[in-house]
Order: C-alpha cells, then sequence, then structure tokens
C-alpha cells in the first residue's frame, strides 16, 4: 500500500497532467483564431466582439456550474466539459473543412470553448483540495500556476508555426485530440468522494444557488475579496486585452510579434509560479498580491510609453513574472477559507465577475481603442492600478 504521500502526489500528477493536455490544444486555437482576427481586421470593435462571444457564456453559466460543482461528481463535470469543447471543435473543423470560413464561425469557437469553460473551471479549483493536504495547496497551486505558464510559453510558439505552414482545420484538429487524451488521464484518476453536509443534501437546485450567495455575503472575508476582484479585472481590461492590438498597430502586423509578446508573457509567469511555490510569499497573503497589483500598475503604465519592442517584450515579461503572485495567493485563500460544500459556488462566482468584468470594461475601452492610442490606456489603467495595490496593502 502506498503512503498517503505518495498517493496524493500520485493524483495530483494526474491531475496536472490532464489539465495541461487539455490548455495545450485549447490554447493553439485560442491563439490561432485571436491572431487572426487580429491581423484581418485591426479592429477594436471586433475584438471587442471576439471577447464579448468568449466571456459571455461563462458570465452566465458560472453561477449554476459552481452549483453543479457542490452537487455532484467534480471529476465528471470535468470530462463532460472536455468532451463537450472536443465535440463542438470537431465540428467546426468540418465546416471549415467544407469551405465555411464565414467570419462569424470565428465567433462560435469562442462561445462554445466559454461554456465547456465555465463548467470545468470551479470544478477544478474546487476538485485540488480533495486531494491535495491543506498545508501543501500554497505551493501546488503555485506549481500548478508555473506548468500552465509554461503550457502558455510554449502554445503560442507552436500555433504561430502552425497558423503560417498550414491550415486552420489542422490546429481545430490537434485540439480534438488532445481533448480526448486529457479525458483519458482523467478517467485513471481516483479522487476521494465529495461528501455533502446532510443539511445541504436536502436543499434544491434554486436553495443551493441562493444558499451560495448569502454565504458570500455574510462571509467576512469574500465579500470585500470580490469587490477588490471587480475592481482589479476592469482596470487590468486594456493590458489584458488590447496589447496585440497594440503591437500590431505600433510596431508591425507581423505573426512573430504577436507570438513574442505571448512567449515573453508565459515565460514570466513561468518563473514566478516557481517562484511563489518556493518561497510561499509574505506571511500576510493580501501582502503579497498588493505587492503583484503594483508591479503590474508600474509596468502596465510603462508598457503605454516605451518606442522600443525589446524593451517592451521585457516589460511584458516582468509583467507575467508577478501575476503569480496574485493568482496563487488568491486561489489558496478561497480554498482556505470557504468550506468544502460552497467551494463550487464561490469559484462559480468568481468565474462570473472574471468573465463579466472584462467583456463589460471592453464597451468602453474597445470603442476608445478606435479613437483615441491605446498607450494613453495603458497609461491611465496603470496609475489606477497603482492606487489600488495602497489600498490593498493597508486593508486588514
Amino acid at each position: 500500500m502506498k503512503s498517503p504521500s505518495a498517493l496524493w502526489k500520485k493524483r495530483t500528477l494526474l491531475f496536472m497532467t490532464s489539465q495541461a493536455i487539455s490548455l495545450f490544444g485549447s490554447s493553439l486555437v485560442s491563439y490561432a483564431i485571436l491572431w487572426r482576427i487580429t491581423l484581418d481586421t485591426q479592429s477594436g470593435f471586433m475584438m471587442t466582439i471576439y471577447i464579448l462571444f468568449g466571456f459571455l457564456p461563462t458570465l452566465f453559466l458560472s453561477p449554476f456550474a459552481g452549483v453543479w460543482a457542490d452537487r455532484y461528481d467534480r471529476k465528471r463535470l470535468i470530462i463532460l466539459a472536455d468532451g463537450l469543447i472536443a465535440s463542438a471543435t470537431l465540428i467546426l473543423a468540418l465546416f471549415f473543412l467544407a469551405g465555411s470560413k464565414d467570419l462569424w464561425l470565428f465567433f462560435v469557437i469562442p462561445f462554445v470553448r466559454a461554456l465547456g469553460q465555465a463548467v470545468q473551471t470551479p470544478a477544478v479549483n474546487a476538485l485540488l483540495p480533495q486531494i491535495v493536504p491543506e498545508d501543501r495547496l500554497m505551493k501546488t497551486n503555485g506549481l500548478f500556476s508555473s506548468l500552465n505558464s509554461a503550457i502558455m510559453l510554449i502554445s503560442p510558439m507552436v500555433s504561430g508555426a502552425l497558423l503560417s505552414l498550414t491550415s486552420l482545420e489542422l490546429i481545430l484538429m490537434i485540439d480534438v485530440v488532445t481533448a480526448i487524451a486529457a479525458i483519458l488521464v482523467m478517467v485513471t484518476l481516483k479522487v476521494p468522494a465529495h461528501v455533502r453536509s446532510e443539511a445541504n443534501k436536502k436543499q434544491r437546485y434554486w436553495q443551493d444557488l441562493v444558499a451560495g450567495v448569502q454565504y458570500i455575503r455574510k462571509h467576512e472575508y469574500i465579500g470585500r475579496f470580490f469587490i477588490y476582484i471587480t475592481i482589479l479585472f476592469f482596470m487590468v481590461t486594456p493590458v489584458a486585452m488590447l496589447t496585440p492590438l497594440q503591437v500590431t498597430r505600433s510596431f508591425g502586423d507581423d505573426i512573430w510579434r504577436l507570438t513574442a509578446i505571448e512567449v515573453v508573457f508565459s515565460g514570466g509567469m513561468l518563473v514566478g509560479g516557481l517562484l511563489i511555490a518556493a518561497w510561499g510569499g509574505f506571511r500576510n497573503r493580501i501582502k503579497t498580491m498588493a505587492f503583484s497589483t503594483l508591479m503590474v500598475g508600474v509596468t502596465t503604465l510603462l508598457l503605454g510609453v516605451v518606442p522600443n519592442f525589446w524593451i517592451y517584450l521585457g516589460i511584458m515579461a516582468i509583467t507575467g513574472l508577478t501575476l503569480p503572485f496574485y493568482n496563487t495567493p488568491a486561489t489558496v485563500l478561497l480554498q482556505e477559507k470557504v468550506e468544502p460544500d460552497y467551494l463550487g459556488r464561490v469559484f462559480g462566482v468568481m468565474g462570473m465577475i472574471a468573465s463579466g468584468v472584462m467583456p463589460t470594461a471592453m464597451f468602453i475601452f474597445g470603442p476608445l481603442a478606435d479613437r483615441i492610442r491605446i498607450e494613453w490606456l495603458l497609461v491611465g489603467s496603470g496609475v489606477l492600478l497603482t492606487l489600488l495595490a495602497g489600498g490593498l496593502a493597508t486593508n486588514k
């Protein structure tokens, strides 16, 4: 019989492997479509439409998906989501192979993928504490972040090469294959049963949803935390969504440039994830998140003023480096402070905020990007992010 230590490590390895395989295929498709739209249209409005189709399904489905993650087998939900995405991607690939390449198809793909992601994300975040000891959550989440960043480092290079050398149909088919492989790995994972409390077992579906909202409202920490991340997601929208368009307009419409900014950003996140896994951050995790917010604010401002593309890449790498110092402590704080029965719903609401705030912000920033220089938007949001960091640092 394996020791408990060896058992949870094996389960975690299988889980991370499945997620990495799935993410790789998804990233290939996401980058290929994003760059195709960026290069073909160079339009802030079209970028807004693309982002809306990629986020709105998650916005509306996340609260319900959070309930599912608390009511049903989280492993099966993850497998179901991968299967949905693979099936939809296969159908779209067949449309392209048949010669149909209307612009609306490029928006259907992120829409369907967002549906699957809405189901999968709360289940993934709620499942991890089932297999990882609480005192290992910070390190494990840090390593998970680094693994995802490594995939994001590789995938834009592979996607850029494939987009230059072959067709979008092939990239879609690769995603189908990776989704099937991820499902097969996930099937072999044995997850301890998630046992709901007797009180929660008696609740109906809508009661579950309402109970989750009430839990968040009454919790002394989570309500304030969600207000903070709402403001944060709004302010990071220009740097998160408009930098590919900025690069195309200000430095050149070459695929290698779009690939380069994604590669250095993901490389920075890879290193940052390893650092947070090894160090663990400040004793007060809020301070770690405030430090990350401050650094993102400074680098966002700098991205709006540097005239040289190579310096721009260096700043983008630093931006990626600092993000795990926010993402990892934020995830661990929720995993530690939220009762297991409510984890799915809390992460579902978090997904709703993440998917709703940026599209809403793009209604403002997208049209503005067609009227004023994106650099001005970056400078303004960078200043506001530094102020937000100061407010967070003083929060007890």
